[in-house]
């Protein structure tokens, strides 16, 4: 088992949760929760080197600029809408970027 894959799909399915969790419950805190996760996550695919790597390094940071100017319009500007907006982008390019990990998945494993 490889445990490098194990922690990185680990916090890509965190942030894709927490960002499910925000829409849910909209608060700062759980916006800020799942930021930090998404930028964890962004942070872990940066080092990957696999089929699909620019791609999902790319939905990362599609993620991160939905995120961080959701909290900004939450806190700031406290405009729920535009912050829901944004975070349903971000929760598109996490979904977009689970369905790599599944596609890159199933090419590895064919390979073997």
């Amino acid at each position: 088992m490889d445990w490098g894959k194990v922690v990185y799909v680990f916090f890509s399915l965190m942030s894709l949760t927490s960002i499910a969790g925000f829409l849910y419950e909209n608060t700062a805190a759980s916006l800020f929760v799942a930021a930090s996760l998404n930028l964890v996550s962004t942070f872990l695919k940066i080092g990957v080197r696999n089929l699909l790597s620019a791609e999902l390094l790319a939905s990362s940071l599609v993620a991160d600029l939905h995120l961080i100017p959701a909290f900004i319009f939450l806190v700031v500007v406290q405009d729920d809408s535009w912050a829901i907006a944004l975070a349903i982008g971000a929760l598109i390019a996490n979904v977009f970027s689970m369905g790599l990990v599944y596609i890159e998945s199933s090419k590895i494993r064919e390979e073997y």
